[in-house]
């Protein structure tokens, strides 16, 4: 599979792209997810349909033009068959979903027609088609749906006026038993007509919002490749701005204490010493700007084993000794860009090392289950302020002081797990402290391969 990865300044790539992370058309989506449910509630619907017709033929005494009702029902099903065929070859917008729903209103209205008209209790069931109308469509197209139906009950009373009450019903019951059954049929209808709104409503509301939380998720992930991509850019162009000017700087400040070591005041030649340790302090943070944007840029894929993974993060670490390791399952494998990872895991080590007292631990659990692997860094800090935690793993945001960060450590964290097919969280501990995890998936060289 090609993927379009983020450039660095060498010209390599950063990790791996996540793919279909791209964002997608929400509204789209929504339409479509919309469609879906309704195809869905239409065979519930035919399915009660056929058990109110039938439990009618069975238990009462009312001759129903059953041939009749048999062949709309038929038709339903057919319908909603290609419906569903259809809607995975078009593109769904409000005006099919609306039009579907115009056609769901006549389909109602000749089955009440046909089944003692505007007496029938199931007239109830026009609330059903108002409800998701509110629900799935824009205020136009909901309140055409509910001109639609008071058409379509309105329809009833002209055609009973033409026709005569009943028109297509034999009735074998007296008054009094008649009012009884009809009592009896608007409960049965008001207990469907509620199920059916209040599930399907439930139903399409909660897929909506698992849908836009998706959503938000790939747009947030598409911007912070963004935002890397153009860190990449600025580090680059820093370096190659800023390298000849801040050399000459050095070069002339290096000159002149050299030359005039003897001849100024010692307060001059502390300044002269103070302009090249800033110049130095400069050209470090485009070095780690650098090293940080694209240091692994064009790094290969590569298996490596948990083991691996912790002994690469913990070389180097000032502080090791305080780092409590817990590993189950050192021999399961990761395909990874090794290099990044073990930087990722070590900069996650490092800033439980600083959250904690001097002489506190750090514990680092990692576990593999259900094909993924979880590192997690647990310290015993004071903790973050919900406010500090809510912009944790933005670009250029830190706690630190001058010098001793850039704020970059954990977006490019976050950025290269995702890149990954993977995650990166961070979040307070109940004891005190923070959790901070990467999860990743086991042993999917294919996968990142392909």
């Amino acid at each position: 599979m090609d993927v379009a990865l983020p450039q660095t300044p060498a010209g390599g790539t950063i990790g791996r792209a996540h793919p279909g992370a791209t964002p997608l058309d929400v509204h789209t989506e929504r339409e479509r997810l919309n469609f879906h449910w309704l195809v869905q509630l239409h065979w519930w619907a035919i399915l009660g349909q056929c058990v109110v017709v039938l439990a009618a033929e069975a238990w009462t005494t009312i001759g129903l033009p059953g041939w009749t009702i048999a062949g709309v029902l038929a038709l339903e099903g057919v319908g909603n068959v290609a419906l569903g065929a259809w809607a995975r070859r078009v593109q769904i917008t409000d005006a099919s979903i609306a039009a579907v729903m115009f056609l769901d209103v006549v389909v109602l209205t000749v089955l009440l027609d046909l089944t003692g008209g505007a007496s029938n209790p199931f007239s109830t069931l026009y609330l059903v088609n108002v409800a998701l109308a509110a629900v799935l469509l824009p205020y136009r197209w909901s309140w055409g749906l509910t001109a639609a139906s008071l058409t379509g009950f309105g329809s009833l009373f002209i055609h009973e006026a033409m026709a005569g009450p009943s028109h297509h019903v034999r009735w074998e019951l007296d008054d009094e038993h008649m009012m009884s059954a009809h009592l009896r049929g608007m409960w049965v209808a008001f207990a469907l007509a509620a199920v059916f709104i209040v599930f399907f409503v439930q139903r399409v509301s909660r897929a909506l919002a698992g849908r836009e939380r998706e959503l938000q998720q790939a747009r947030a992930q598409a911007e912070r490749r963004e935002k890397l991509a153009s860190l990449a850019t600025l580090a680059a162009g820093a370096a190659h701005e800023l390298s000849t000017p801040l050399s000459t700087i050095a070069i002339v400040a290096k000159e002149l204490q050299r030359s005039l070591a003897t001849s100024v005041p010692p307060e001059v030649g502390a300044d002269l010493q103070l302009v090249r340790d800033q110049v130095a302090r400069c050209r470090d943070i485009l070095d780690r700007m650098a090293a940080h944007a694209g240091e692994n840029a064009g790094e290969p894929l590569a298996p490596v084993t948990v083991r691996g993974w912790v002994e690469a993060a913990l070389e180097g670490l000032a502080g090791r000794d305080r780092v409590d390791v817990e590993a189950a399952d050192a021999q399961v494998e990761l395909v990874v860009p090794p290099r990044a990872l073990a930087d990722a895991l070590r900069g996650m080590l490092k800033n439980g090392l600083q959250a904690s007292a001097p002489d506190g631990r750090v514990t680092l659990l990692v576990a593999a289950a259900g094909g993924r692997i979880r590192a997690s860094v647990l310290d015993r800090g004071r903790g973050m302020p919900p406010d500090v935690l809510a912009r944790v793993g933005e670009p250029f945001f830190t706690t630190k002081g001058p010098g001793e960060g850039m704020g970059l450590g954990l977006f490019l964290t976050r950025a290269l797990a995702e890149q990954l097919d993977g995650a990166f969280h961070i979040a307070p501990r109940g004891g005190g402290g923070t959790e901070a995890w990467i999860d990743l998936p086991a042993g999917t060289a294919e996968r990142s391969a392909s």
